[in-house]
């Protein structure tokens, strides 16, 4: 174990939502590891990370650092039959299992997710061989464990998915991995700002290095954790493009810089001289996620914009805008970096422009009963009935 400070965890309802806290004597390697769990947040008025209060993320910090450092929990309440019960086999095979998916190269996120899932159904089967482990187990398991704990349809998404990798790691169950059925996800329309919401934004945001990250992430389309890892040298500015390496999927891919956010970006090179990142925290370190959703909502407050905007609303937004200005889902696909043309496709469905040319069949049964040459009473819906 390294010789990091004790972590200790606190549960505390904090933004009106119970989180778990996450506090420690200042260590930057433990902040980097921390920073790299999905979900996590500094709290500026708490003075720690924090994360939401659910029995997964519980598990997940608590597998994340049980080989880190020590681990502190006298102040989180757990319920009953909370904590796993692993056999040292349970535990060997685990492990091999998390260094099978790390030889994958899959993100850390993802071996932290998977791992922990299989290691859930483990425990859960202990008592059953894995070799005589079938579907029935699966479903079970999914029933007791999946809807007993609330988790997301993409959280069970996620673990058939992580146990179509264990089987292909531990062939010798009766598993069938071509039965194994994902959930179909949920199809949530994302927010979509107009364009004139996007300036006001930007017109009500008076710190120069907030201005530059929200017009950067709008006009480019990035998401959070690839502005965060954004730097200097990704940019090239005699060509009007960046670069951005290692996004989703281990994707690099390039995107073209406004010209109209080139003054911008020089004023704020100049005035804050970034040494290594596009925008850096304290001691040149990488800058928080937390903090740019932060300033975020203080600049849509002052521009009177109400609805919840996120950064990644800003992406949606340049996606949509993209589409309604007559570029090719194409093009768009590879500029936000997207896999599948599918996921792309969201967009047709909030696109403006083509839905406003759609006649409403209400003002199109007005417009036939009040035509000129109809001699009935006028109908007006908004007189008397």
């Amino acid at each position: 174990m390294n010789n990091y400070p004790t972590l200790f965890l606190e549960q505390k309802v904090h933004r009106n939502k119970k989180q778990i806290l996450l506090k420690f004597a200042y260590h930057n390697d433990l902040i980097n590891k921390v920073r790299s769990i999905k979900g996590t947040y500094w709290s500026k008025s708490l003075n720690c990370w924090y994360i939401k209060d659910t029995k997964e993320n519980l598990l997940l910090l608590l597998n994340t650092f049980k080989n880190i450092t020590a681990v502190n929990t006298d102040k989180v309440i757990t319920k009953k039959g909370f904590k796993r019960d692993l056999t040292l086999d349970e535990k060997q095979l685990l492990n091999n299992f998390y260094l099978y998916l790390k030889g994958k190269r899959y993100s850390q996120s993802t071996i932290q997710t998977y791992t922990f899932f299989i290691a859930d159904f483990v425990n859960f089967n202990t008592k059953t061989p894995l070799e005589e482990l079938t579907h029935k187990n699966v479903e079970h398991f999914i029933e007791k464990v999946f809807i007993d704990r609330n988790y997301s349809i993409s959280s069970q998404r996620q673990f058939i998915s992580a146990l179509k990798l264990f089987i292909a790691f531990y062939p010798n169950t009766n598993i069938n991995e071509l039965v194994l059925e994902r959930p179909k996800k949920s199809r949530k329309l994302p927010s979509v700002l107009s364009q004139e919401e996007v300036l006001q934004i930007i017109a009500a945001t008076q710190n120069l290095k907030h201005r530059a990250i929200i017009a950067l992430i709008y006009s480019c389309g990035l998401r959070i954790s690839e502005l965060i890892n954004l730097k200097l040298a990704d940019f090239f500015i005699d060509r009007k493009q960046l670069i951005v390496k290692n996004g989703k999927g281990r994707k690099d891919r390039y995107v073209s810089l406004a010209d109209s956010f080139l003054p911008l970006l020089s004023n704020y090179y100049y005035s804050y001289k970034p040494k290594l990142f596009f925008v850096e925290g304290l001691n040149g370190n990488k800058y928080s996620s937390e903090s740019v959703r932060q300033f975020l909502k203080k600049s849509c407050l002052k521009a009177g914009i109400t609805k919840t905007v996120t950064p990644h609303t800003l992406r949606h937004s340049y996606a949509t805008h993209l589409l309604e200005n007559g570029v090719d889902i194409r093009y768009i696909q590879s500029l936000l970096g997207h896999a599948k043309p599918e996921t792309t496709m969201i967009y047709t469905h909030v696109k403006r422009k083509d839905l406003m040319q759609i006649q409403n069949p209400l003002d199109t049964a007005l417009k036939k009963i009040n035509k000129p040459d109809n001699n009935n009473e006028k109908l007006v819906l908004s007189g008397n009935i």
